[in-house]
């Protein structure tokens, strides 16, 4: 039997522990190499890779092989530095430069997560409507979160074949031709920019806008602050050499490349969603130059390299691929497996969001629907929020039942799970009460952010056990109305996969079943969006061949439930919930003006 040809391929290139021996990577081999390796080949020995870096190195050297038609087995290699043969395993790190924190996430290519660390920071709220932060903040947040990681057993950084970013979106980092920030970065959940975006709007029309980049102009966009920073802080404006999202900033400080990717640009009100390219047309309307933007590209290219100063700073090697990464939405869409069309996520945090992956550009007419570029190349996602989703069930909470609150923290339980249990005994349609979830207002389908909540159909006979599940049904019924509107656009969910805090609610869950009409899903790794980076760089340098690889790694299930009979009764209810919004809204224009006067 013939012995194989065993190859390591590290920084330094490939070192054949057999003859022939080659000092750079076989895509530009030594002289003679090819001979050597054509004669192997006809005595049929069978090349063997060992890799101590990761797959990223490997591509050109597999390619080589493939081309000249020779069989190899890809395999871990021996950890040379500690001179013993060790199994090693190609991990990747996710980075979210998230809205409270910067999370670092270590996935193997099991999809299993090794390590994981959150360094906070803090929200500045300078005036009303404002939301800021320092982006410097961010990125010693993030050598901080790294670290950490790296110093988890088992873990270190000849290990890491790839990084992942992901981040808040939206948010506004402005540079100067230095790579200094200029101010404060502007985040999503900043509202000072009402009359910015009404002036673009009018400047490019509405229609235009919304066809072009598949969103109204909203307050959270990236242009409308572009365009307050050049009213109101002209001596800034004047200065900008570099506009850049979150996770871009986090990027350029690891590099020193500037970079994007096509889903966080799609939330910028500046980028040609269909296209997905940079718009002239918006860039002229905003009086943004070209320049002053990152190069885009798809959310699995490897983008840049650990530069050797982050490396010193954060414990990773130098020259540590970089992919391009994504938004925080659709990464954590990654994470939960929704890359192809037909499955959906739902979010039950403190605000709701269904987002549905679609293979194809569509627009809702009237723009209640987020349009983006996905993190899957050539597909797109639509996505719906709505603002008080597990939010209403805390308030319901906390300041109705604390009664029930302090029982239950006093025999070590959840009061969630008390209050669950109790509606669970309540018929669905909680016997005609219904809820309004708009306790903030509302986005989706209704972009009013006077919109209030309410409870509607109270009796004599109801109970707090009625509320409670008039809660729960109120917000399915709001998360509905996006996952109607993505059916009427030619969307047909199979499958919905749950998340979030209210997710872990099995009556929540049964209820969503029945409104949606449709199998409710629990992923069973539930890390958010770092865990999408993390996949995202396997992908990108590897690690996993492709999406469908990633997903049966990662994307596991746990609990399915499908709809059961009180489903067609919940979809009358559902028509009487949507009847309630316009009924109501005028008296919640005139609240607001007696109100605020």
């Amino acid at each position: 039997m013939k012995h194989p040809l065993t190859i390591m391929v590290d920084l330094d290139g490939v070192i054949c522990t057999e003859e022939p021996t080659f000092d750079r990577p076989l895509a530009q081999p030594l002289p003679g190499a090819k001979e050597a390796l054509a004669q192997l080949k006809a005595a049929g020995h069978t090349v063997v890779i060992y890799t101590a870096r990761g797959w990223a190195e490997l591509k050109a050297t597999r390619k080589w092989l493939d081309d000249h038609g020779m069989a190899y087995d890809a395999k871990s290699a021996p950890d040379r530095r500690e001179g013993i043969a060790m199994q090693r395993d190609d991990l990747t790190l996710g980075i979210d430069v998230g809205t409270s924190g910067a999370k670092a996430l270590i996935v193997d290519d099991r999809g299993a997560v090794r390590a994981e660390a959150t360094t906070e920071y803090p929200l500045l709220t300078p005036k009303p409507l404002w939301a800021e932060q320092d982006p410097r903040q961010w990125w010693s947040a993030t050598l901080e979160s790294v670290q950490r990681v790296l110093a988890t057993e088992g873990v270190s950084a000849r290990k890491i074949a790839a990084v992942g970013l992901t981040g808040q979106m939206h948010g506004l980092v402005l540079l100067d031709v230095g790579g200094e920030v200029l101010r404060p970065a502007i985040l999503w959940n900043d509202q000072r920019t009402g009359e910015q975006c009404r002036a673009i709007t009018a400047a490019v029309g509405a229609d235009r806008v919304l066809a072009l980049t598949g969103n109204p102009v909203l307050a959270g966009f990236t242009a409308p602050k572009i365009a307050w920073v050049r009213q109101h802080e002209p001596q800034v404006f004047s200065r900008i050499a570099k506009v850049l999202l979150p996770k871009d900033y986090v990027r350029y400080r690891f590099s020193g490349a500037f970079f994007g990717d096509v889903s966080d640009a799609s939330g910028m009100s500046l980028f040609d969603v269909g296209r997905r390219c940079w718009s002239s047309e918006m860039l002229a309307a905003v009086g943004v130059p070209a320049a002053w933007l990152p190069e885009i590209t798809e959310s699995t290219v490897p983008s840049a390299r650990v530069s050797a100063a982050a490396a010193k700073a954060c414990g990773l090697l130098e020259g540590t691929p970089i992919v391009a990464g994504a938004g925080d939405q659709a990464a954590q869409a990654v994470g939960c497996g929704i890359t192809e069309e037909g499955l959906v996520s739902a979010t039950l945090g403190t605000s709701g969001v269904v987002f549905a992956a679609s293979d194809s550009y569509r627009v809702d007419p009237l723009g209640r629907l987020h349009a983006f570029c996905h993190a899957v190349p050539g597909k797109w996602h639509l996505m719906g929020v709505m603002l008080s989703a597990a939010g209403s069930f805390r308030w319901f909470r906390d300041a109705l039942c604390e009664p029930e609150h302090a029982a239950a923290r006093a025999a070590n339980r959840d009061a969630y799970d008390d209050l669950t249990a109790a509606a669970a005994r309540i018929a669905p349609g909680s016997e005609g009460l219904l809820f309004l979830p708009y306790l903030t207002g509302e986005r989706t389908p209704h972009p009013d952010p006077l919109a209030r909540g309410a409870f509607v159909g109270l009796t004599l006979r109801h109970t707090k056990a009625h509320l409670t599940r008039s809660v729960l049904e109120g917000v399915a019924f709001g998360l509905c109305d996006s996952l109607d509107l993505m059916r009427e656009l030619g969307i047909r969910p199979r499958q919905v996969r749950a998340s979030g805090g209210g997710a872990r609610s099995e009556l929540w869950r049964r209820i969503l079943a029945d409104v949606f009409d449709t199998e409710i899903a629990t992923p069973s790794v539930a890390q958010g969006a770092a865990y999408g980076a993390a996949l995202l760089a396997g992908v990108g340098v590897g690690v996993f061949a492709d999406f469908a690889q990633a997903c049966r790694a990662a994307s596991q299930v746990g609990d399915v439930t499908r709809p059961g009979p009180a489903a067609p009764q919940y979809r009358r209810f559902q028509a009487l919930y949507r009847s309630l919004y316009p009924a109501l809204r005028g008296c919640f224009s005139e609240a607001a003006k007696v109100c605020c006067g």
